[in-house]
């Protein structure tokens, strides 16, 4: 069950930045995802659907966030973004459930493991870069009919700085994030006419995830990032860190911004 508390500690946007707003956030029942669920609640959204694979644990985050944001209407669909019925089936749960959709997030993606290129099993190729790669091509694709017949909404989605900065062990990685940024880009100049604005958020080390504590179990990873983590002279990245920069991204704040990629690393890297 995710942790929780009785406030969102980090600083955060005014209370109503979103206030009104309904969100859709695959990958919403934990990690990232759950932080900026929190985050959208905190700002003030009046309805957040959560999509992800585990439907128990899309159960506990929905009690534990319904206990925190009593205000907030919360509801779950389970599902696989990485698949076209799964990524249809979050935003037609979400039409159902609340009838709109003003802001999308996806942070589903995979959690591929870095390792030298030639030594990579060929069969395992494949399914590695689409995991990254198509869950936020395939959610926008589901839900820009519904934006765009309304001539507005905020499309989010998710990479690394793995697309921008060539990384030994990170060939495929890193060949999936820059798809994913040059999506995000493509999108939103053909989007804007409507209304629609796309942005990426790009972290490299995220710590307090399943992810860290993964890669940090790997004696080839582990030496990676922690090589990164000490070059993270502002400080090494949490959820919450990441789960501001989302919930500014989706409010009016930032109407002028769209199709850029922001890195968030601590100044691990000046991408």
């Amino acid at each position: 069950m995710p942790a929780t508390s009785n406030s969102f500690s980090s600083p955060s946007l005014p209370t109503q930045s979103l206030a009104g707003l309904t969100a859709l956030v695959y990958g919403g029942s934990g990690g990232i995802g759950f932080a900026c669920v929190r985050a959208f609640a905190s700002a003030g959204a009046a309805a957040i659907m959560l999509v992800g694979r585990n439907a128990d644990r899309g159960a506990s985050a929905v009690a534990a966030l319904s206990g925190e944001f009593p205000q907030v209407r919360f509801a779950f669909v389970a599902a696989n973004a990485s698949q076209p019925e799964g990524a249809s089936a979050g935003v037609s749960g979400c039409l159902r459930e609340f009838g709109a959709i003003d802001i999308l997030l996806c942070t589903a993606g995979g959690e591929p493991m870095p390792g030298i290129f030639h030594t990579l099993p060929i069969e395992d190729l494949a399914a590695q870069v689409n995991g990254s790669l198509m869950p936020p091509i395939l959610c926008a694709r589901a839900v820009l009919p519904h934006m765009m017949e309304r001539g507005s909404g905020v499309i989010l989605t998710m990479a690394s700085d793995a697309g921008k900065v060539a990384t030994p062990g990170e060939v495929a990685i890193g060949s999936a994030m820059a798809g994913v940024m040059m999506f995000t880009r493509a999108l939103a100049n053909e989007v804007k006419r409507a209304g629609i604005r796309v942005n990426c958020l790009s972290p490299s080390i995220v710590r307090s995830t399943q992810l860290y504590d993964n890669l940090m179990a790997d004696p080839f990873a582990s030496k990676l990032f922690g090589k990164a983590e000490k070059m993270a002279l502002l400080g090494v990245v949490e959820p919450e860190d990441l789960a501001i920069l989302a919930a500014y991204l989706a409010s009016p704040a930032a109407a002028k911004l769209s199709g850029q990629v922001i890195s968030l690393n601590g100044g691990i890297s000046m991408a």
